[in-house]
């Protein structure tokens, strides 16, 4: 089947991920009215062009294309069979294109029942922060329908630079977002448990991340997240709960498949820590505060000669 020709867009999660998103899609020529429970951030929206909604029902009237980036799948079923009510205010037909990480089962349960509403679902999970989201360069590991692809071609090549077809199975596209995350999250979790293992042994924490970055041992997560610990910046970019949850899903998948998972689980628990010691809202680097807090150490550059408390 051919594109969809000039897709009225509805957007729900205007957050750090889905504002970028949202945005890439207006610079390539689309209509989109966007939703958010923050009402600066639909306000920032209008500012950049895009036209906006009050609630999640008038963001899906019309909308041939529903695009729904929110923290979770509680919220993803809120949105729509919820207060949202986004399944009974979309048009027969219209594509929802789910790009939160929820599991596998999820994403196929949903799927089925915007099936019998007679609304078609994308499994579409996204990757690769905010910096790619505001670029539209993000990664999208989708599945579905091949003839949802065909339609949705142009609206995805506005929001992602690589756009894989995981299959047509439902949840394809959410496993392989929960092995990038297996991987991403024990890379950062690693990274902090590297970088405070070489401070605490008297190594300047600038010199570890050169050497590091032009070495065998750098990753994106390492070269990406230990600036913000050695600035001592957590400005929430993707904040510690996000690994909570997206780990806890993994290790939910695993079970399911009967599957061990031990440095997941081990990442999820250093995680786990971080946020009971009440640093669960700042930036995911703040993982490293956990070693911090054990060891007595700082490996931000400002109080690396400082005794932590």
């Amino acid at each position: 089947m051919s594109a969809i020709e000039s897709p009225q867009i509805g957007f729900v999660g205007l957050g750090a991920m889905g504002m970028g998103m949202a945005q890439s899609l207006l610079r390539s020529g689309f209509a989109v009215r966007g939703y958010d429970i923050n009402p600066d951030a639909v306000q920032r929206f209008g500012a950049a062009g895009g036209a906006t909604a009050q609630t999640v029902a008038e963001a899906a009237q019309d909308a041939t294309v529903f695009i729904i980036v929110v923290l979770n799948g509680d919220q993803v079923l809120d949105v729509l069979f919820g207060s949202g009510g986004a399944a009974e205010a979309l048009p027969k037909g219209s594509i929802v294109m789910v790009c939160s990480t929820v599991s596998p089962d999820f994403a196929q349960k949903t799927a089925a029942r915007l099936a019998e509403r007679d609304l078609r679902m994308l499994d579409s999970p996204i990757s690769g922060g905010t910096i790619r989201a505001a670029q539209g360069q993000l990664s999208i590991m989708a599945s579905g329908p091949d003839d949802l692809f065909d339609e949705l071609q142009p609206v995805l090549d506005a929001m992602a630079e690589n756009v894989y077809r995981m299959g047509t199975e439902y949840g394809l596209g959410s496993t392989m977002k929960l092995v990038n995350q297996i991987l991403a999250g024990v890379h950062i979790a690693t990274a902090a448990e590297a970088m405070a293992f070489g401070v605490r042994a008297g190594l300047d924490a600038r010199q570890i991340y050169e050497v590091i970055c032009n070495s065998a041992g750098a990753s994106f997560m390492f070269e990406n997240r230990v600036p913000h610990m050695i600035d001592g910046d957590y400005t929430p970019h993707s904040a510690v709960d996000i690994w909570v949850k997206d780990l806890g899903i993994v290790l939910g998948a695993g079970k399911d498949l009967h599957f061990p998972l031990y440095l997941a689980a081990l990442a999820h628990q250093l995680f786990m820590s971080a946020s009971a010691a009440g640093h669960g809202r700042i930036d995911d680097a703040a993982v490293v505060k956990v070693y911090e807090q054990l060891t007595g150490i700082a490996v931000d550059s400002a109080n690396a000669h400082q005794p932590k408390v």
